[in-house]
């Protein structure tokens, strides 16, 4: 099997990794995508169940992502396809194997490809988004904030075209997710149970 294909299919499967479910049915033997949102992600954890267990999800969620760009720089492939292999986690994370197709939103794990893409302009990033949070918590404006900082210095940086684009790409298609999962999360508030079936 040619190298490109091995780390893609390794970096769809590590984004499949169903962290949210794997942890909230440990900790309290619940599915989480019964709960809240049914957004299979830390938000909707910290939510339901708390903060502790939020935090295993969103770092292992973040990580996963980092670790499959990671994978596809040591396997030394070129930037285009390291940025592939960023898109394949995000997608295993939104549509993942291991818990039939239904996944969250990718934020989390898209942030942790562009850590190992554009290491300091994500890091600079994600820490404006941590001091607006503690100043605003507001979540959504905070990451808003520390998204748009991050492209613009990774932009002031010079970044490779594709980086920047494939960063881009990622980041939009977060918002796309959450309207692709209305139609389950109506089914949850409604009680109905058939969105996990």
């Amino acid at each position: 099997m040619p190298t490109v294909i091995l780390v893609l299919l390794i970096a769809y499967l590590l984004g499949s990794i169903p962290t949210a479910l794997i942890v909230t049915r440990r900790v309290a033997g619940v599915d989480i995508r019964e709960l809240g949102d049914g957004n299979m992600g830390a938000r909707n954890v910290s939510r339901t169940l708390g903060a502790r267990p939020a935090v295993v999800v969103g770092l292992v969620d973040f990580f996963k992502g980092t670790a499959a760009v990671l994978l596809a720089q040591q396997a030394g492939l070129e930037t285009h396809w390291q940025v592939g292999a960023a898109f394949a986690a995000a997608l295993g994370h939104d549509f993942p194997l291991f818990a039939g197709f239904r996944g969250g939103q990718g934020l989390g794990t898209t942030l942790g490809t562009l850590l190992a893409l554009a290491p300091v302009p994500a890091a600079l990033g994600m820490a404006l988004y941590g001091a607006a949070f503690l100043l605003t918590r507001l979540s959504d404006l905070s990451a808003s904030l520390g998204i748009v900082a991050m492209l613009l210095l990774m932009w002031h940086e010079q970044q490779p075209a594709v980086v920047l684009l494939g960063a881009l790409g990622m980041i939009l298609f977060v918002p796309l997710k959450t309207r692709l999962d209305k139609p389950r999360r109506d089914l949850i508030s409604s009680g109905d149970h058939r969105a996990v079936a």
